[in-house]
């Protein structure tokens, strides 16, 4: 590439990164406008708002507002709002010292997970042949909860980003409320501050294989386990279930990263800003440096100061504000969640590189280049459905992260089907990415209907499904719920979650060579003179004087200066002399507040605008200059043909239309009678639930995912060859008693008052006489081909899809 060629590239890329910031500054000083006004108590249109933030009654202006205030401040007013103000002072300097002191006895005893519920260790990974710092623990039911342990138990698996524990169980409402009350026993994977000598990433997967297979030890007679993954714990949950695809059941995954380098929902917001971290970071030798500095041990407390830089104006003012507003009541809510907040974990060097090598910033747990105990990690592997969780709201895992690598892994919805398999995503409008895992609301609505879909959702035919959860009041008024699946194309969906069409995901590619070279120059140059100053006490005095851990111990019992305030709090609470919440002060306080708040977000987004086009300036033009020709403009997953015949899994499925037997008929005829105009409730998934087990003596006994994969084959079939689909299912009901037995089952639902209560189209009836029609007028023929099994069997041609299918 020719100089000139190399200026013009550059300066495109720069020009349309300025054009960006413009678009995110003009973004951001709107929104700045308008919480100034709202927090200001002021509406658009110059009027004095009320505490709801609508003009006051009777339009009166901002002028006669101010009177209204003024005459309110007497020197009665200005005493009990000083007095009312300094006992909250005081009661608010007291909690963050309560703070302090639960700090100190946490750290002192290790550390324990922030479980709302009594359990027991069924399995320490301690004592394993390769130790690890993990264990099992069996949740035990709170009074008046009983436990079938007949139904699936369950497995959650939290986070490990820098807390502890916990917070899939932190509230009575969480995932681990749900399913307990659902009847479902429960298991929890934790782990403890420190972590095992020597212990990896791969040993920890290899320690939660034997967790699973502990659970199915004591649960014989249940389904496989549900493994649910919260945020970091829901690649692990993949990674496990790639790794013993025959072990788990079906999979949730909750705001997990999956796609790294995926983001940017909407248009004209700088959104997603933690995806770029590790390109404004230089990649992954700061995790290194790190790392050797804590003598072999990275500090969780990092990854939690990231967290917060985030949202600055939560971290630094509106969470202890509100503390400050409502000291009488928020001081419980508060210490409880900062129990967990305030807990920094340990990893060894070796897992942070890991990490942040493979997934932060090398993005490849879909591509198969992950090892696991010398095998690669295939995630389409995994043979039971799974369920992504996410939310437009998560700036941490935007749904860009939680669902790109379907596309990356499958390519196409002909893929999905072919192998069998299920995928259904959930996706929330609004809640935060902790949200997810910690709102009683989420849980007493998402989190119980996914329990619930979890008894059924094996039976899905499949494919790619979008879950809705509508809201219904009965006559009571009271709140129910009605889940419905709709299918979708994995393109349509790929397409409108991804706006730049992932365009803006090359530059990563970049980030990865980048901080490939400058890890080797750390490794070379730095780490042998890190490592030889690093000790262990020089490493404990480092944590010890994190900045998120001064800020608890330093106000703390510890702390001398502080004596007076436990005293002083017992006083203030017993002459506490509150004043009403619509008090004119109080109202002016938090209008003064809001306004702070309002300047910290405006310095959120326009940190955040100019560090995304400072990354797109600077990688972008790196990827220009090295990648771009050498792939050229590839996508990072090869395009798919808009010619969906020429697929290899459409072509052999399509070349094996008339091989088979029972089990391809039965699918076959269920792929040609169903409706994809509308979408599937609940109900009718748990109907043909019921119908299956009741009718088993008509079905293959075969797995589920053995009888999805021909299904979805089937389903493949029905599509492009629609009138040969009909014409060779004679061919596949060859054997007499094949046929006598397809078309019993076929009456007998026919005369199901289950089925009959069904709506049924006119294409459904139209298309079922045909079937009946072809199957009744054909005449039997015995098989011919020689070497050929049983018709009722699955036949050659299956076998020889499932060879195809190895082969792919």
């Amino acid at each position: 590439m020719d100089a000139g060629t190399q200026l013009a590239r550059s300066h495109d890329i720069c020009t349309k990164a300025a054009l960006l910031l413009l678009k995110r500054l003009e973004t951001a000083n709107e929104r700045y406008a308008t919480r100034a006004r709202q927090a200001a108590g002021i509406s658009g249109d110059g009027q004095a708002a009320a505490p709801g933030g609508t003009p006051q009654a009777g339009g009166m202006g901002v002028g006669q507002a101010a009177n209204g205030m003024a005459a309110a401040m007497g020197a009665l007013g200005w005493y009990g709002y000083a007095v009312d103000a300094m006992q909250r002072s005081i009661l608010f300097w007291d909690t963050l010292r309560q703070r302090g002191n639960n700090f100190i006895a946490n750290a002192a005893q290790g550390l324990k997970p922030v479980l709302h519920f009594d359990y027991e260790i069924v399995a320490d990974g301690r004592a394993f042949d390769r130790p690890v710092n993990y264990a099992l623990l069996r949740i035990k039911p709170p009074e008046g909860v009983v436990v079938d342990d007949r139904q699936r138990p369950y497995i959650i698996i939290d986070p490990r980003a820098g807390h502890g524990p916990g917070i899939g169980g932190f509230k009575d409402d969480s995932q681990v409320g749900v399913a307990l009350r659902a009847g479902h026993p429960v298991y929890f994977v934790v782990f403890f501050r420190d972590p095992e000598p020597g212990q990896t990433l791969q040993d920890v997967c290899h320690a939660e294989r034997l967790f699973v297979q502990k659970v199915r030890a004591l649960h014989p007679d249940s389904p496989k386990p549900a493994l649910v993954g919260n945020c970091q714990g829901g690649w692990a949950a993949m990674m496990l279930a790639a790794s013993g695809p025959d072990d788990t059941g079906p999979i949730v995954i909750n705001g997990a990263p999956m796609s790294y380098w995926g983001g940017a929902w909407r248009q004209g917001e700088g959104d997603n800003p933690m995806r770029y971290a590790g390109g404004m970071l230089g990649g992954t030798w700061t995790a290194s440096l790190l790392a050797d500095l804590g003598n072999g041990k990275f500090d969780g407390a990092w990854l939690v100061q990231n967290f917060e830089e985030l949202n600055p104006a939560n971290s630094l003012w509106e969470k202890y504000y509100t503390v400050y507003d409502k000291v009488d009541t928020e001081p419980p809510r508060f210490l409880e969640f900062e129990r967990w907040w305030g807990g920094f974990y340990l990893m060894n060097r070796e897992e942070i590189e890991w990490i942040t090598r493979n997934l932060f910033v090398g993005n490849k747990l879909w591509s198969g280049d992950i090892k696991q105990d010398g095998q690669r990690l295939d995630l389409r592997s995994i043979k039971t459905p799974i369920i992504l969780f996410a939310s437009l709201g998560d700036n941490i895992t935007p749904p860009q992260q939680a669902f790109n690598w379907v596309v990356d892994v499958y390519g196409s919805t002909e893929e999905i089907k072919s192998r069998g398999q299920v995928i259904v995503g959930l996706l929330h409008e609004s809640v935060g990415h902790l949200g997810i895992f910690v709102s009683g609301k989420v849980a007493k609505k998402e989190h119980a209907q996914i329990v619930s879909v979890l008894k059924t959702i094996e039976s899905l035919p499949p494919g790619l499904y979008g879950m809705t959860i509508a809201d219904r009041r009965d006559k009571d008024g009271k709140v129910t719920y009605e889940v419905e699946f709709q299918e979708h194309r994995l393109e349509d969906i790929a397409a409108r979650l991804n706006r730049f069409q992932r365009v803006d995901e090359k530059p990563f590619e970049a980030v990865a060579m980048v901080s490939d070279f400058l890890q080797e120059g750390y490794n070379l140059f730095a780490q042998p003179w890190v490592q030889a100053m690093a000790n262990d006490y020089t490493a404990r005095r480092m944590r010890e004087l994190h900045p998120l851990r001064v800020r608890n111990w330093a106000i703390s019992d510890l702390n001398p200066w502080l004596w007076w305030l436990a005293p002083a709090a017992q006083a203030v609470k017993q002459n506490r002399q509150a004043l009403p919440d619509d008090d004119v002060l109080r109202r002016a306080e938090r209008n003064a507040a809001g306004m702070v708040g309002a300047a910290l977000d405006y310095y959120r987004d326009t940190r955040g605008a100019l560090t995304e086009a400072a990354f797109f300036t600077t990688y972008g033009s790196v990827y220009s200059r090295y990648l771009a020709d050498g792939r050229n403009g590839a996508a990072l997953h090869g395009e798919v043909p808009q010619d969906a015949r020429t697929l290899p899994f459409v072509r052999d499925a399509l070349n094996a239309i008339a091989e088979g037997g029972y089990v391809e008929a039965l699918a076959r005829v269920a792929a040609l009678l169903r409706r994809q105009d509308q979408p599937m409730p609940l109900s009718r998934l748990e109907l043909r639930h019921e119908l299956a087990t009741e009718y088993a003596e008509y079905l293959p006994r075969i797995s589920l995912h053995e009888w999805r994969s021909i299904r979805g084959q089937q389903e493949i079939v029905a599509q492009y060859e629609t009138e040969r689909a009909i014409e060779t299912l004679p061919q596949l009901l060859r054997d007499p008693a094949d046929r006598k037995r397809f078309l019993d089952l076929v009456a007998k639902l026919m005369a199901d008052e289950r089925v009959r209560g069904l709506a049924t189209s006119d294409a459904q009836v139209e298309m079922l006489g045909r079937i009946r029609h072809v199957l009744a007028s054909e005449k039997l023929t015995k098989v011919k081909e020689a070497g050929r099994g049983p018709a009722n069997t699955r036949g050659a041609g299956p076998r020889r899809r499932q060879a195809a299918l190895k082969r792919a």
